[in-house]
């Protein structure tokens, strides 16, 4: 049965990249938040680090709703992204441009996980796992959020104090 190629397979395997990215989010946020010079930076991203733990308790509870234990599969897109993202935090380091660097960098996980939980919807609905589905709505939600109040963060005070 593990070598049955169809949507319940692929969502499963998604499900790992998406366990996987955010638990290595989880580890990236607190350097992202010491990195930031702005407050309010710092607090947008502690509060998502709060909202990133719910967000794998769910997933825990996806993997539960499907059968199966909860664990990741590498994902080298996330690792890539946060790679970047620190890349940045090193070469502006101290500069009036770091938030504005940090925010691409944070805006660049957000969209990631965008669309990472609207295929699980999509998926999740195919499949019938309407308790799943739920659940996902609620993360996918939370990161479309994130993801406007950092733009708002963005353009009203971080962009212009970098330029």
């Amino acid at each position: 049965m593990a070598d049955v190629k169809n949507l319940r397979a692929l969502f499963l395997h998604q499900l790992k990249d998406t366990y996987f990215a955010e638990n290595a989010i989880l580890k990236a946020l607190p350097k992202m938040a010491e990195a930031a010079r702005s407050e309010e930076l710092r607090g947008a991203f502690g509060v998502h680090a709060e909202e990133t733990r719910e967000q794998v308790k769910r997933l825990d509870q996806v993997f539960r709703i499907v059968g199966e234990k909860p664990e990741g599969v590498t994902c080298q897109a996330i690792q890539g992204i946060i790679a970047e993202g620190e890349e940045v935090m090193q070469e502006f380091s101290g500069s009036d441009a770091l938030d504005a660097g940090l925010i691409a960098a944070a805006q660049a996980v957000e969209h990631y996980e965008i669309t990472r939980y609207g295929t699980l919807l999509a998926w999740a609905k195919q499949l019938g796992l309407g308790e799943a589905e739920s659940l996902i709505r609620e993360t996918l939600v939370e990161e479309e959020n994130t993801d406007e109040l950092l733009s708002e963060l963005a353009e009203e005070a971080v962009n212009p104090a970098a330029a």
